[in-house]
This record gives C-alpha cells, sequence and structure tokens, in this order.
C-alpha cells in the first residue's frame, strides 16, 4: 500500500469511479494485471538511451532482451519488417515522423480537427501546425471522406506527406486509394492507427500494412496495453543511411531515419517499464481470447450505435464499422459538453466532440465521441449495450437531480456483475 495517504486516497477513489461507472470514451481501455505489473516494475529505474545492443549506458541486457520481445511480437502480429517502441505516446510518434520525413516548412496535410483529426495532423496550434505547413482536408456533409475530393485538393497542393488517421472517424479507411493519392504526388502516405491497432492486430478490420509507408500508434485504446507509442515501416533496418541522391527511392532508409528520429532526435531513454508492458499487451494480442474480444467490441459498437438510433440519436455518416460512434445532439437540443455533464453525474464517461461543419466552438460542441473497448473488456456484450443507450437515453431526456439519481444508482448495480482487471483487488 502506498504510504502518501493523499495519493493513495486519490487512487483509491478513481478505482471506485472506475468500478462504479460505464467507460464510454474511444480512446480509453482497461489493461491486465500483468500489464500493470510490468509497468509498476523495477524497470523504471534503469536508464537506456540508444537502440538495442547500442546503448550509452552499461547494465543493459536484460532491457535489451525485453525490448527486442517486444519488437519481434509486434513484427509477428502486424507482418511488418521495421518497429520502434521506444515513442512515450502516439503524439511524439508522430513528431518523429515529421522529424526523420520532412523538413521545416514542409507542407502537410491531415484531417481537420473539427472533422475528426488528431493535433499532430498539422492542426494549427500544435507544434506540427507552427513549424510545417498544414492544409487540411474535411469530410463530407455526411461525416464520410470524400476520396475523390481528396485527390483533387491532393494534386493542387502537393504536400510532402499525407497523414489519415482520426479520433473521431466511424468508418474504415480505403488505404490503397490513400496512397495511390499520395504516392502520385510522391508524399509519403503515413498511417495513424492509435484508435483501431487492436482491431487491426485482431485481424477484424483492414490494416494499412502494404500501403503506408510509415504506421504509427499508441499501445492503450483498443490494443489494451500501457500509455506508450510504436512505429512500424517495411525496409531493411540494417541497410546503411546514406544521402538521397535525385532520383532515388526516398523511402528506402525509412528504418534507420525513423530510429534516428526517435533517438537521438527526440527522446532521450525509453520507459523500459513501458516498453515491457507494451511486450506484454503485445504478448495477449497474440492470444484466440483477443480475437474474440475485437470481434466483440465491433458487435458491440454495432448494437449500441443500433439502439441510439432507435432512441432518435443522430449518428454521424449514419452509424460505425469500428469502435466508435460519433453523435449529433442538435436534434436533442442538448450540446455536447451539457451532454457530457450530465451523463457523468450518473456514472457514464463520454467526451464532448465536434461533428463535421460543427457551428459551435470546440469547448461546447454539438456532439459527443462514444466507444465500446472498455465495456467489452469488462465482459459486456450486445444485451448490455442495449441497457446502456436506455441509460444514455433516459438521462439526457430527464436531467432532473431525482432521476439522474435513481440513474445513477442503477448504473452502480449494473456494474459489479463485470470486474476489472486489475481494479476489483485495490
Amino acid at each position: 500500500m502506498i504510504e502518501d495517504k493523499e495519493i493513495y486516497n486519490s487512487i483509491q477513489s478513481e478505482a471506485r469511479r472506475q468500478k462504479e461507472g460505464l467507460e464510454l470514451i474511444a480512446s480509453e481501455n482497461y489493461v491486465s494485471s500483468d500489464v500493470l505489473e510490468a509497468l509498476g516494475s523495477i524497470l523504471t529505474n534503469k536508464y537506456s538511451e540508444g537502440m538495442v545492443n547500442k546503448r550509452y549506458y552499461g547494465g543493459n541486457q536484460f532491457i535489451d532482451e525485453i525490448e527486442t520481445t517486444a519488437v519481434n511480437r509486434a513484427k509477428q502480429i502486424f507482418g511488418v519488417d521495421h518497429v520502434n517502441v521506444q515513442p512515450y505516446s502516439g503524439s511524439p510518434a508522430n513528431l518523429a515522423v515529421y522529424f526523420a520525413l520532412l523538413n521545416p516548412g514542409d507542407k502537410v496535410m491531415g484531417l481537420n480537427l473539427y472533422f475528426g483529426g488528431h493535433l499532430t495532423h498539422g492542426w494549427k496550434v500544435n507544434i506540427t501546425g507552427k513549424y510545417f505547413n498544414s492544409v487540411q482536408y474535411e469530410t463530407g456533409r455526411d461525416g464520410l471522406l470524400d476520396y475523390d475530393m481528396l485527390e483533387k485538393q491532393v494534386k493542387e497542393e502537393k504536400p510532402k506527406l499525407l497523414f489519415c488517421g482520426a479520433t473521431a472517424y466511424p468508418r474504415l479507411y480505403d488505404y490503397k486509394r490513400l496512397v495511390e493519392i499520395a504516392h502520385s504526388v510522391d508524399a509519403y502516405f503515413v498511417a495513424d492507427i492509435a484508435h483501431e491497432c487492436g482491431l487491426i492486430a485482431a485481424k477484424v478490420i483492414p490494416s494499412p500494412v502494404g500501403f503506408a509507408d510509415v504506421i504509427t500508434t499508441t499501445t492503450h485504446k483498443t490494443l489494451r496495453g500501457p500509455r506508450g507509442g510504436m512505429i512500424m515501416c517495411n525496409g531493411n533496418p540494417s541497410e546503411p543511411l546514406r544521402p538521397l541522391v535525385e532520383g532515388a527511392d526516398p523511402r528506402r532508409n525509412l528504418p534507420t531515419l525513423i530510429d534516428r528520429a526517435v533517438f537521438p532526435g527526440l527522446q532521450g531513454g525509453p520507459h523500459n517499464n513501458t516498453t515491457a508492458a507494451i511486450a506484454v499487451a503485445l504478448g495477449e494480442a497474440m492470444k484466440p481470447e483477443f480475437v474474440e474480444y475485437a470481434n466483440q467490441i465491433l458487435k458491440n459498437a454495432k448494437k449500441l450505435s443500433e439502439k441510439l438510433m432507435e432512441y432518435d440519436f443522430n449518428l454521424i455518416s449514419g452509424g460505425t464499422d469500428n469502435h466508435l460512434m460519433l453523435v449529433d445532439l442538435a436534434n436533442k437540443n442538448i450540446t455536447g459538453k451539457q451532454a457530457e455533464e450530465t451523463l457523468e453525474k450518473v456514472g457514464i464517461t463520454v467526451n464532448k466532440n465536434t461533428i463535421p461543419f460543427d457551428e459551435r466552438k470546440p469547448w461546447d460542441p454539438s456532439g459527443i465521441r462514444i466507444g465500446t473497448p472498455a465495456l467489452t473488456t469488462r465482459g459486456m456484450k450486445e444485451k448490455e449495450m442495449e441497457i446502456v443507450a436506455q441509460f444514455i437515453d433516459r438521462a439526457l431526456k430527464n436531467p432532473s437531480d431525482d432521476n439522474l439519481e435513481k440513474i445513477r444508482l442503477e448504473v452502480k448495480e449494473f456494474t459489479k456483475d463485470f470486474p476489472i482487471p486489475g481494479i476489483d483487488n485495490i
């Protein structure tokens, strides 16, 4: 037990919040007890600047074993030649790609944040939008990517890097079309699969491997690991880096470019406890049970979206193909912020989110984002999704104190049958 009572009490309070509530934030999940144990291990004591067998400190033989295991498992799962597991999280992983492939001021294209994109895909307040010439693309009015419109914009703008991936896009990507669009102007095509990583690992949705020049991801979210990052690509990592000459393939040295960008370009010593926890999570992702879990995420998302639409909730793009859905609340006469705050009072956690062509500001937008990974980890299935949809509808339809308190008690009772790994023994 932690002897610092102030911190201990806060941790216990958070454990109760998680146990007694319903986590519907699409980017959150619960890790296993083994992942937690690795994350809290003595590996945090060791400094390991550099790559495997090329450290700047002694005493790293066992750290090298752990990192090698993590890398080999990722290679096997995703079918790639090269993996770097040292990025501290998804945003540093994306920044490393910029550092590896571009010069300051080069043009990049990513999905507009208000249309579901990510800050690190060139958003104006992020370093990627300040140090690079960022041009954003958008979805259509239906919330779907218009590949013809994107192709026209890419050919006009001629970016050096095209990002695909999002934080609030409920549909699949046409990776083949995207790489054709990017390579038509000799741009790198980078797929950020932070949200879908676990679903891709389980092979229940299509993979960008074989299409994207570089793939970045977090290791939490659907992969159900610790908060870390990975960068994947193909190529021969032992091939020496040599200056690119006119006419040469700029993608031939990707493994070396990526590794040098991570260290010494952006980071110092990797977080070895996180690397071990990533290795554990990847080991879990190689088991048949993980495929069952990933399939259930999709089933739960489909059922939850169907039930919400039955309650007259307007889902952007009319549903979902993955683990999340984006809900436009305009017809409910409630904002995303109000919905988030109301649902939190009954123990349901969602996040406010902009919708395509939103006329409201990001801090008080028109929508909310909902996802099923965390509830699926707790063992919930389709019949539970029907109950969750009912909770949401009842709370937002009648946000009176008495009604919300009644639903809160129902939610608390409902969650008792669905333990959380590594939490119920806290």
